[in-house]
């Protein structure tokens, strides 16, 4: 029988939803693997987009994780606030085999303390902020700190939950979970990344985050304000 493997993850109203469905995908298929939603105060969840995650549970009744997983997404402002999310984070991370997060989830790790002293990634447009949490930041798509494995903007989710798999069961199983899930990107346009993008696409979408940047750097500085 396969060791039992709980994968915790984290999430919050107006989560991204890909951010962490793509990783569930990968990390349902180790052997052993007991994937969980689990938030604050459990119950029903709406991610961005609309969709709905019901029976979701309560953080504080799990006893302990192998991995736990800090999605990210438009509600990281109040998932940074929030005190309940942040703790049961700290105790969870105590004996987690693996903290981990992708996308803006790293502000969020950075918020609980779990940072300090770590290289992580992030979202592209929000990866400078985690230095606030005195975590070096690295542009790589994925990267590894100790224990800890952060993955940058939502798509990185899945080459983050790859790069996971085959820490814990090896290169050749993590290569037939790639190839099960047909996972061989190719995108139609070239512009994935901030360095790839046209310039005015860039600019247009550089544009779009500056409605919750304000907002969103000012919660990075309160979080990092209460952990100093």
């Amino acid at each position: 029988m396969a060791e039992e493997f709980p994968v915790v993850f984290a999430i919050y109203p107006h989560v991204t939803q890909l951010d962490f469905t793509g990783p569930h995908e990968v990390l349902a298929r180790l052997p052993g693997a007991q994937c969980i939603l689990a938030s604050s105060t459990g119950g029903d969840l709406e991610a961005d987009g609309g969709l709905v995650f019901t029976k979701v549970r309560r953080l504080a009744e799990i006893e302990r994780c192998a991995l736990i997983c800090v999605p990210g997404g438009f509600g990281t402002i109040e998932a940074m606030e929030d005190q309940e999310l942040l703790a049961q984070l700290r105790r969870l991370a105590k004996t987690a085999r693996y903290v981990t997060s992708v996308c803006t989830g790293a502000l969020v790790l950075g918020a609980a303390g779990l940072l300090k002293g770590k290289r992580a990634t992030s979202h592209w447009a929000w990866r400078d902020a985690l230095s606030a949490f005195g975590a070096t930041p690295d542009s790589a798509r994925v990267v590894r700190d100790g224990n800890v494995f952060t993955g940058g903007g939502v798509t990185a989710g899945v080459d983050f939950a790859l790069t996971v798999l085959a820490e814990v069961a090896g290169d050749e199983f993590a290569q037939s979970v790639q190839l099960g899930i047909e996972y061989a990107p190719a995108p139609p346009f070239n512009s994935g990344r901030p360095e790839l993008a046209p310039a005015h696409i860039l600019a247009n979408t550089q544009q779009r985050y500056e409605r919750v940047r304000s907002a969103r750097d000012a919660a990075v500085q309160r979080a990092a304000a209460r952990l100093s």
